[in-house]
């Protein structure tokens, strides 16, 4: 159990942050750009949940369950394998939360029409936020693929694969979240020339 008696450390006031590991980087570091954008993609996802707990409960239940395995991801990345033991079982993602959140996709995407146009990240204040979520989650993983091709640096093929998927579930989310509101917001190519 995690207990903070003290926000402020000072630790980090000449530009550096402690690993899980208690190795010292530098606060732009690529390892702390992919957990600091995963933690990003959650406080999107918290902003989007202002919407769903309201409208939807079964997708909120959906996001509040992501919104767990994403401090379960910053946690995997904030702590390196290194291949060294450490004094405790370090916290990974794992195969059971990739194939969840594929069931998830699922089950939302079996009850949406299939796409014949690309879709404007619009409609309700819901499917807004978790577009813009969605992003977000784009982002973090290509630090996270950026990451795992540096020498030494490790991330595990769960993680990898979680947020692929997590990208794809905010994209089906939000279109879930624009059904009961009239559907997509469309593309239409060329509209305003």
């Amino acid at each position: 159990m995690v207990a903070l008696t003290r926000i402020y450390t000072r630790t980090g006031d000449k530009g550096t942050t402690a690993l899980g590991t208690g190795e010292r980087r530098p606060k732009y570091d690529l390892r702390v750009e992919a957990y600091g954008t995963v933690d990003e993609t959650n406080s999107a996802l918290g902003m989007a949940r202002l919407a769903t707990s309201t409208s939807d409960e079964r997708l909120d239940a959906m996001l509040g369950r992501i919104q767990n395995d994403l401090f379960d991801l910053g946690a995997d990345l904030c702590t390196p394998d290194t291949g060294e033991k450490l004094e405790w079982e370090p916290l990974r993602i794992v195969s059971s939360q990739v194939t969840r959140l594929e069931s998830e996709i699922d089950e939302l995407n079996g009850e949406l029409q299939p796409l014949r146009s690309f879709v404007l990240p619009a409609g309700t204040p819901a499917a807004a936020n978790l577009h813009l979520a969605r992003t977000i989650s784009r982002r973090a993983e290509r630090l996270m693929v950026e990451l795992a091709a540096q020498p030494g640096e490790i991330v595990a093929e769960p993680a990898l694969q979680y947020i692929n998927r997590l990208s794809d579930f905010l994209f089906v989310a939000a279109r879930f979240a624009n059904l009961k509101a009239g559907g997509d917001v469309l593309w239409t190519p060329g509209k305003n020339r």
